[in-house]
């Protein structure tokens, strides 16, 4: 639920992405049925490219107190993406050639939660004095012009702004069939150690670089690598490097073997933390083919970088520490599973 801060005057918004991977609340301008206030400097807008793996999100920066379960992150710092009416993204958007996600087809929710291991989504390199990256815009009437942002001001984890449990989560999603289920249900559970329910356990604290990253070795070769419940895949390397073919036409981009095949990796914290993944990767085309929508075995290509997308998830426990915070394991960032 987001409301105008300080207010009463709130909405609920359905079918929100959880989102390990990326940082920040983000809702299509076309889901919101009340006015957020817009964040300014000097009196212009200031708004957002935000860039993913396969597409950008563009909009206004607004303010909201977000709840969540009972949670609240007051006067959190959020994206409207698509807002109507709004400026066109800048060339510095476009440039890299990724389509926009600023649409209900395109971003397939209405909104993404990003809940990963650290707390703004750029973070320094966009705090500086100068607008060294080009993610943060002030926006005239007709022009936006890449600006610096400081910390507080970054669309930033919500999490993080709780009064409690505001250490990290949890994200508990069952063990499903190697042919996939229509739906699966699960729970996200916010804190680590702070309630009887979201303690550590047994669980294996893998360590995070300051881009939120720890590595996985596949072949004798590390590569950097993350835990992102919004990738709905295993997405990782190249047919060149694997053996594994992939798919053609529309389903170009996942893997297609002839047969099922069973593969392991290690992957390794910056603590010296490690442990042995074992995973399947079924035919892509075959999987697609079926009524259903999650699957535990489902890959595609992803150049030097493993990404642990959603069929990861299926049948563990995953803790996200967000970094800063203390755990009973010591402080974030860190995935432990």
């Amino acid at each position: 639920m987001v409301c105008v801060p300080g207010t009463t005057d709130c909405q609920t918004i359905s079918n929100v992405l959880v989102d390990t991977g990326s940082y920040g609340l983000r809702i299509l301008g076309s889901a919101l049925t009340i006015s957020l206030p817009g964040q300014t400097s000097g009196g212009n807008a200031v708004a957002e490219c935000a860039f993913f793996a396969d597409s950008f999100t563009w909009g206004p920066v607004a303010t909201a107190d977000v709840e969540i379960s009972g949670e609240v992150a007051n006067n959190a710092p959020l994206q409207i993406v698509g807002e109507p009416g709004f400026l066109s993204p800048p060339p510095a958007s476009t440039n890299g050639g990724l389509p926009p996600a600023d649409n209900l087809e395109a971003l397939g929710a209405n909104g993404l939660l990003g809940v990963g291991p650290l707390i703004q989504d750029y973070g320094s390199a966009c705090a500086g004095g100068s607008a060294s990256v080009a993610e943060y815009f002030l926006c005239t009437s007709s022009t936006c012009s890449a600006t610096s942002q400081s910390l507080a001001a970054q669309v930033q984890n919500p999490v993080a702004l709780f009064s409690q449990d505001n250490n990290g989560l949890a994200v508990n999603l069952p063990a499903i069939s190697a042919d996939g289920v229509p739906t699966a249900s699960g729970s996200l559970i916010f804190g680590i150690g702070t309630r009887s329910n979201s303690g550590l356990g047994s669980a294996t604290v893998y360590t995070l670089n300051s881009l939120g990253e720890f590595t996985t070795v596949y072949g004798g070769v590390s590569y950097d690598s993350l835990l992102d419940t919004g990738s709905n895949a295993l997405f990782f390397l190249t047919p060149g490097v694997t053996g594994i073919p992939e798919c053609s036409g529309t389903n170009s981009g996942f893997y297609c073997p002839t047969s099922t095949m069973s593969l392991s990796a290690q992957n390794v914290g910056t603590n010296g933390a490690s442990g042995t993944v074992t995973f399947d990767i079924a035919n892509a085309d075959s999987l697609f083919s079926t009524s259903n929508s999650a699957f535990n075995d489902l890959g595609g290509t992803s150049s030097d970088f493993f990404d642990w997308g959603l069929p990861f998830f299926f049948g563990r426990q995953v803790f996200v520490a967000i970094e800063g915070q203390e755990t009973p394991s010591g402080p974030g960032p860190y995935f432990a599973y």
